[in-house]
């Protein structure tokens, strides 16, 4: 049953759940607090979880749509009609894609999960080799290929988690430890992230307005977007801008993979590879940045300082940019500039723990999906149209900023109790009779969650490699 909360101080006024946080992520952007009004959600059923992960999927995707609608409007004269499709938003939140006679590569490494420790459960992040690497070092446990993960297994139960984690991470691997919500509210870096807003913008340098031909059915043709992200949010976020025509330029540092994600992310997008640790890859890089009109990137918070890409550089190359970006664990506090994924920043956070204490279970529950990762990416895609809208209609550039472990904080003030109509896995009649040739073979995609006036998500290209195209516009 679809959850509900009072709207006034009397008790008598009531809003659906996805509705109400569709309000809060809408004002958190800055927008216009009418324009919800327009917003259409149909469908029902919930995933099963100890938060409320479908209404936020719902609630996160019309933000992205509301952000569209209110850039076409501006453009058009007329904000178009919007629905989302709850089910559909809820499976988006999984895999979207489906292949048709082929496999996807391995999501996980083989040793990556939790493990109990002495003192509690840690979770090992090793999908990227050096963390891999990292973490197999501080444990003394060689590679051995089908038998790192019993070896790993018997070297973490000699350790406290909190004693491991932080050696894990000054080695420059990815651990967490679960703690529960009330110790996350007392620790120090969740006490700083719980602090800071959802979203934060701050105003850029001045930018003309963008030229007046305008198609409402691509709304986002000839916007370039620079796209630095990883794994899995902001390629979420950069997948939807594409999917409404903007020119995504998918940049990755030589050697990077990311399995099963790329062809689940890449649709619509050229990807290229360039090293910024080379000054002529660097060079590159800011000659795309000073044409581009927005820019999504996921490092650290002192990664690109580090590179002199910072954000004074960034802002004296291109003074109108829509500059969007999240970190793992906030940018504020101890951990700012700590490497963190969903399902690390789910067990810091509490939310494993809360799926553990709801399962009556002794071992870390997640939540059915990657939500943080997914609920962020569509966060990050609103930011970037909400930026759009201030560099026409004011003449400004922007720089908006978010985080998993605050995107977090937000969906863990929604507990959902038991589901009477579960979402399952996607059915047939879930996906588009459309064949994406992809670059790992012929596949189908889930039909789009959002409708929005005449404007439908189509990808221009299909998913493809990381390191395919050229590093041009």
């Amino acid at each position: 049953m679809r959850h509900f909360e009072t709207i006034d101080g009397t008790g008598t006024g009531t809003i659906p759940l996805d509705r109400l946080m569709l309000a809060r992520l809408w004002s958190a952007l800055g927008g216009k607090p009418e324009l919800t009004q327009g917003v259409e959600m149909s469908g029902g059923g919930s995933l099963a979880s100890v938060f409320a992960v479908s209404d936020f999927a719902a609630a996160t995707t019309a933000s992205a749509g509301l952000a569209l609608a209110e850039w076409t409007g501006l453009r058009t004269g007329r904000v178009p009609d919007l629905t989302v499709d709850r089910r559909l938003a809820s499976l988006w939140f999984s895999f979207s894609i489906a292949p048709q006679g082929w496999e996807l590569p391995s999501v996980w490494d083989a040793i990556a999960g939790d493990y109990p420790a002495a003192d509690g459960w840690i979770r090992l992040h090793t999908n990227a080799r050096a963390h891999r690497a990292a973490a197999l070092s501080v444990l003394g446990v060689a590679p051995a290929a089908g038998l790192e993960r019993a070896a790993v297994e018997a070297a973490v139960a000699g350790w406290r988690g909190d004693v491991l984690e932080t050696a894990i991470v000054a080695a420059g691997g990815c651990a967490a430890v679960m703690r529960s919500r009330g110790d996350w509210a007392k620790h120090r870096q969740g006490r700083a992230v719980l602090a800071e807003p959802l979203m934060r913008m701050d105003v850029g340098g001045g930018a003309r307005a963008f030229a007046n031909q305008f198609d409402a059915a691509r709304p986002l043709a000839g916007i370039r977007v620079l796209d630095l992200t990883r794994v899995l949010a902001g390629p979420v976020g950069t997948r939807f801008l594409a999917g409404f025509g903007a020119d995504v330029l998918r940049i990755d540092p030589p050697g990077w993979d990311e399995g099963a994600v790329i062809p689940e992310v890449t649709p619509g997008k050229r990807c290229a590879r360039l090293d910024l640790k080379d000054a002529g890859g660097r060079d590159r890089f800011k000659a795309l940045l000073a044409r581009a009109d927005v820019l999504a990137h996921g490092y650290r918070a002192d990664a690109l300082e580090a590179l002199g890409l910072g954000r004074d550089v960034r802002a004296s190359l291109n003074p109108g940019l829509v500059d969007v970006s999240l970190n793992a664990y906030g940018w504020t506090g101890p951990w700012a500039g700590r490497r963190g994924f969903d399902s690390l920043v789910q067990m810091s956070s509490g939310i494993a723990h809360a799926g553990m204490t709801q399962a009556q279970t002794d071992r870390p529950v997640p939540l059915p999906v990657q939500a943080l990762d997914h609920g962020a990416g569509y966060l990050l895609a609103a930011a970037t149209l909400r930026g759009l809208v201030l560099r026409h209609s004011h003449g400004t550039g922007s720089r908006w900023r978010t985080s998993l472990a605050r995107v977090g904080g937000f969906l863990a003030d929604y507990p959902q109790g038991p589901v009477a109509h579960p979402i399952g896995r996607p059915e047939a009649a879930d996906y588009s009779d459309f064949i994406e040739m992809t670059d790992w073979g012929p596949a189908l995609r889930l039909k789009p969650a959002l409708g929005l006036g005449e404007a439908k998500v189509r990808w221009d290209r299909p998913a493809s490699d990381l390191g395919t195209s050229s590093a041009e516009w």
